[in-house]
C-alpha cells in the first residue's frame, strides 16, 4: 500500500512504524508542518497498562521509551494544609519532545519517509501527489481535515469551563502531585509530575470566572506565571515556573480544553478514478482531558488497533495491493472497535474533567474524603481497586470513615479485631433520631399485589425477607393517599383503617424480628394512575373501572393512549393536601420509622415541578419556584403531621432527559427549596416524566445527581440507579457522593443481597450492631422549631391546615 499520514504527532508516527514493520513493502510518508525537533508542551503520562500495550505492539520502541521514562507509584493530594498519599498507581512520565524523537528515529530505521516543514492545505492534492491508497488524518486538535469533511465526520466540539496553562519546573516531585489552593477569587489546582531527570510538568487550572476575577486575562505571560509561582510557592521550594510557549502573547498561554467527539472516522474520496479513504486518528478524532493523562494514550492505541485490523484481515494480493473489500472491512472494524474503547475513556475523562471544574463543590469535605473523592472521580478506580493498589491506605481510610459515622450516629466505635476495618456501606447512619445499622436501603418497588389498597401476606414476606437480608432499611412501595391516587388497582394505600392495621402488622414484624428500619413512601399517581398491573400492560389504562385523573395541567402520559388527566383545581389541591396529611398520620400510627414524599417520575407532585407537564398560568405555574409551590405546601403539611424525631426524605426526578425539561442544575435548586422547607434528605432519581426521554444508562448512572445535590446544597442524599455491587456502594459512600444507597432490582433477585455482597468482599461480621456499646444518643438537630409548628397546628383539622397553607399563612 501507499500510505500518507498528515501530521507527525504520536498517532501518525506510531501507525507508520507499525505498518512498515508489518510489511516493509508498504510505501509510507509522514508529512509534518513543524521542524524535526520542534514541539510544545512538557511531559506526557502513561499507565503501566499502556506500557504493556506498547511492548506488545513494538518491543524495540517500547524498550527505548522505557529507558527514558520516570516511573512512580504514588499520588499525593494537598488540600487544606493536609497531605494525603496513596500508592500502587503505576504511572510513567516522558517528555513529549523525547517521545516524538524516539518515534521519529524508529520510523527512519524502518524506512518510513518523514517530510517536515510542509503545511498540507489540501489532503486530496496530497493523496494524488503520493498516489495514496490510504490517508491518515492525524493533524491534531484543530484538524483541517476534520473540519473539511464535517458533514461526514459530524464532529462535536465542546469548549469546557476551566482555563489551564501548561508549565514546567526544575523542582522534582516523587509522586503525581495535586495541589489545591483557595484564593479570594476561587480555587486553583495544579497537576504536577516529573517526566525526566531534571524537569516536572506543572499544569495550573481554574474555572473561567475565577481566572477572570484574578485578572489573569489582562496579565502578560510573565505576570501570569509570576502569579502562579506566588500561589504555589509552598510546593516549588524557590524554583521558578517555566514556559516553552514564548511565541504566545499575553494570556494566550491559558486555554480552555476542547472536548472533541466524532460520530464517524472515515471519509471516502474519489482521487484520480479511485476511492481513497481518509481516516481520523488521535486528537483529530477525539480528545480526553489531561487530568487522566489519556490523550497520547488514545492516539497510540488508535495506531495499534488500525495496524492490528490490517494484520487480522490480511487482504494483501499477490501484487501487494490491498483489495477494495478488505480495506473497507479493515476500516469498518477499526471504527467499531476503537469507538467503543474511546467512549469508555472519554466518559471517564469527562467525569474527571467535571470534578476538576467543580472543586468548590467538594471544598466542604475534609481533606481525607476530598482526596478519596479525587482518586475515584473518573469511576475507573473503585473502592476495591484502590484496595488492590494500596490496602493500607484503604484500611486507614475505612477506619476514618467508620469513626465519623459512629460519632454521627451517637455510637461508640469499636474497630473489628484482627486489624480489619468496616466497609463504608456497613457503617451506621443517623437522621434525626432514627439510626440505620448500615447505608444500604431497599428501594421502593411497585409490586401491584395489594387488594383494595390493603398490604397483605405478600408484602409481609417481600419486605420482611429483605429486612432479614441485611439491609439497613426497607422502603415500602409508593403507598397511595387515596383510592384515586393509585397507579393500579394492585397498589397499596393508607386511606382507610384496614390499611393502617395491615401496615402495622408488617412494621411490627420487621421491628420484632430484625434490626432493620422500615420506611413508607407516600405518593399520588396523578396523570399516571388508573392503569393495569405491569404484567398486564404497563402504563396502559384499565379495560374498565377507570377513575378520573388530575395533574398540574391537562395531559396524557402516553399521547393517544393514556387516559386524559384534567388540570387540578384549588379545591382538588386542598383535598389532596388533606389526604397526604391523613396518610402521614396513619403512617405514624402504623409505626413507620421514616417517611418519603414522592415528587418524581411524572406522578402528581412531579407533574407540578416539571415544565414538560406544568403549563399553568396561575401562581402554581411558570417559574421553578412557582412550580414547586404545591409540592412544598404538601411537604410542609406532612412535616407538621409527622413525628418530629423521625426523618422525611423527598424523591425527585433530577433530570427529565428531555429537551426543555428539568436539568441537573434545576435539581440543585429544587433540592435547596425542599431543604429550606425542612426536608432531611433528597432521594435522587430521574426520568419517567415523559415517554420522549432519552436517558444515558450505565453503572451508577444517576449517582452524579446525588453527588452534585449533596455537595452543592449541603443536604444528605440517597443514590439510586444501576448500583449492583458492594464495590459501587462503598465507592459512593466513601467519596461522599451520597449518604445512603438504594438498591432495587438486585434485591428482587436476592433478598439477602447485602449479606452476600458483604461476604464477597470478605466481611462476614454483618451482625456487628449487636456488638457495639451504645453511647448516649443525643439529638444533633434542634427540634424546637418543629415542636412549635406541631403545637401551633395541633388544634386544627387537616382541612384547616390545608386552607392556611394554600393561603400562605
Amino acid at each position: 500500500m501507499k500510505i500518507v499520514c498528515i501530521g507527525g504527532g504520536p498517532a501518525g508516527l506510531y501507525f507508520s512504524l507499525l505498518m512498515k514493520k508489518q510489511n516493509p513493502r508498504h510505501d509510507i510518508t509522514v508529512i509534518e508542518r513543524n521542524r524535526p525537533y520542534d514541539t510544545f508542551g512538557w511531559g506526557v503520562v502513561f499507565s503501566d497498562q499502556t506500557l504493556g500495550n506498547l511492548t506488545a505492539a513494538d518491543e524495540d520502541t517500547a524498550r527505548t521509551i522505557l529507558r527514558s521514562f520516570n516511573h512512580w507509584d504514588d499520588i499525593e493530594v494537598n488540600f487544606k494544609g493536609k497531605t494525603i498519599r496513596s500508592s500502587g498507581h503505576g504511572f510513567c512520565g516522558i517528555g513529549r519532545k523525547r517521545l516524538l524523537n524516539i518515534l521519529q528515529e524508529r520510523c527512519e530505521q524502518l524506512g518510513v519517509k518523514l517530510v517536515f516543514e510542509t503545511d498540507v492545505g489540501d489532503d486530496r492534492e496530497i493523496a494524488a501527489t503520493y498516489d495514496a491508497d490510504l490517508v491518515i488524518a492525524s493533524d491534531g486538535l484543530n484538524s483541517r481535515i476534520r473540519n473539511r469533511y464535517a458533514d461526514t465526520f459530524r464532529p462535536e466540539v465542546e469548549t469546557r469551563n476551566c482555563r489551564f496553562v501548561w508549565l514546567g519546573t526544575k523542582k522534582l516531585f516523587d509522586a503525581f502531585t495535586f495541589a489545591f489552593e483557595q484564593t479570594e477569587h476561587g480555587w486553583f489546582q495544579a497537576h504536577i509530575y516529573q517526566f525526566d531527570g531534571d524537569t516536572s510538568t506543572f499544569i495550573v487550572e481554574t474555572p473561567e470566572d475565577t481566572w477572570k476575577k484574578a485578572g489573569l486575562d489582562a496579565m502578560s505571560q510573565e505576570e501570569g506565571i509570576a502569579f502562579c509561582e506566588r500561589l504555589f510557592a509552598r510546593y516549588l521550594d524557590g524554583h521558578a515556573l517555566l514556559s516553552n510557549a514564548k511565541h504566545l502573547r499575553g494570556s494566550a498561554i491559558w486555554i480552555n480544553f476542547p472536548r472533541v467527539v466524532c460520530n464517524t472516522w472515515v471519509q471516502w474520496n474519489e482521487i484520480q478514478g479511485r476511492r481513497v479513504p481518509v481516516v481520523l486518528m488521535g486528537d483529530a478524532a477525539h480528545t480526553a482531558h489531561f487530568s487522566i493523562g489519556s490523550g497520547t494514550k488514545l492516539a497510540l492505541e488508535d495506531a495499534i488497533e488500525l495496524a492490528n485490523c490490517f494484520s487480522r484481515h490480511g487482504g494483501h494480493a499477490e501484487d501487494g495491493k490491498e483489495t477494495r473489500h478488505a480495506l473497507e472491512q479493515v476500516l469498518e472494524d477499526y471504527q467499531s472497535l476503537r469507538s467503543v474503547e474511546v467512549l469508555k475513556i472519554q466518559n471517564a475523562a469527562r467525569n474527571s474533567m467535571e470534578w476538576f471544574e467543580n472543586v468548590d463543590r467538594y471544598s466542604r469535605l475534609d481533606a481525607e474524603q476530598f482526596a478519596y473523592s479525587m482518586l475515584t472521580r473518573s469511576q475507573r478506580i473503585s473502592h476495591e481497586n484502590l484496595r488492590l493498589r494500596d490496602p493500607e491506605y484503604v484500611r486507614r481510610y475505612e477506619d476514618w470513615i467508620a469513626g465519623r459515622a459512629f460519632a454521627q450516629a451517637g455510637l461508640e466505635y469499636v474497630p473489628p479485631a484482627g486489624g480489619k476495618s468496616i466497609p463504608p456501606m456497613l457503617t451506621p447512619y443517623r437522621l434525626r433520631n432514627t439510626v440505620l445499622k448500615n447505608r444500604i436501603v431497599v428501594s421502593p418497588m411497585a409490586q401491584y399485589s395489594a387488594v383494595d389498597g390493603v398490604a397483605g401476606d405478600y408484602h409481609l414476606v417481600h419486605l420482611g425477607s429483605r429486612a432479614m437480608g441485611g439491609a439497613g432499611m426497607v422502603f415500602a412501595e409508593m403507598t397511595c393517599v387515596a383510592a384515586d391516587a393509585r397507579i393500579t388497582p394492585g397498589c397499596p394505600g393508607l386511606y382507610a383503617p384496614e390499611h393502617t392495621a395491615a401496615w402495622k402488622r408488617i412494621v411490627d414484624f420487621i421491628h420484632q424480628s430484625t434490626d432493620a428500619r422500615i420506611a413508607v413512601q407516600l405518593g399520588h399517581a396523578g396523570p399516571k394512575g388508573s392503569t393495569r398491573r405491569a404484567w398486564d400492560g404497563i402504563d396502559l389504562p384499565l379495560d374498565d373501572g377507570n377513575w378520573p385523573l388530575v395533574a398540574a395541567s391537562e395531559q396524557q402520559y402516553i399521547e393517544g393512549v393514556s387516559q386524559a388527566a384534567r388540570a387540578a383545581t384549588p379545591q382538588d389541591m386542598e383535598r389532596i393536601l388533606a389526604e397526604f396529611v391523613s396518610a402521614t398520620r396513619a403512617a405514624a400510627e402504623a409505626g413507620f420509622d421514616w417517611l418519603e414524599l414522592h415528587c418524581a417520575h411524572g406522578y402528581l407532585l412531579s407533574s407540578f415541578i416539571s415544565p414538560l407537564t406544568n403549563k399553568r398560568s396561575d401562581e402554581y405555574g411558570g417559574t421553578l419556584e412557582n412550580r414547586c409551590r404545591f409540592p412544598l405546601q404538601v411537604f410542609a403539611a406532612i412535616r407538621a403531621a409527622w413525628p418530629q424525631d423521625k426523618p422525611i426524605s423527598v424523591r425527585i426526578s433530577a433530570h427529565d432527559w428531555v429537551e426543555g425539561g428539568i436539568t441537573p442544575a434545576d435539581a440543585v435548586h429544587i433540592a435547596r427549596l425542599f431543604k429550606d422547607a425542612g426536608a432531611d434528605m433528597i432521594d435522587c432519581s430521574s426520568g419517567q416524566v415523559s415517554k420522549k426521554e432519552q436517558p444515558v444508562y450505565g453503572r451508577m448512572f444517576q449517582t452524579p445527581f446525588s453527588d452534585r445535590i449533596r455537595n452543592e446544597v449541603g443536604i444528605p442524599t440517597i443514590a439510586v440507579g444501576a448500583i449492583y455491587e458492594a464495590d459501587h456502594a462503598n465507592s459512593i459512600i466513601a467519596a461522599g457522593r451520597a449518604d445512603l444507597c438504594a438498591i432495587a432490582r438486585p434485591h428482587l433477585a436476592n433478598p439477602a443481597w447485602t449479606l452476600n455482597e458483604a461476604a464477597k468482599i470478605g466481611y462476614t461480621g454483618i451482625e456487628w450492631p449487636k456488638q457495639y456499646r451504645p453511647a448516649k444518643i443525643q439529638l444533633e438537630r434542634n427540634l424546637e422549631r418543629e415542636r412549635q409548628m406541631a403545637a401551633a397546628s395541633s388544634g386544627l383539622t387537616p382541612q384547616q391546615i390545608a386552607a392556611r397553607l394554600m393561603e400562605g399563612t
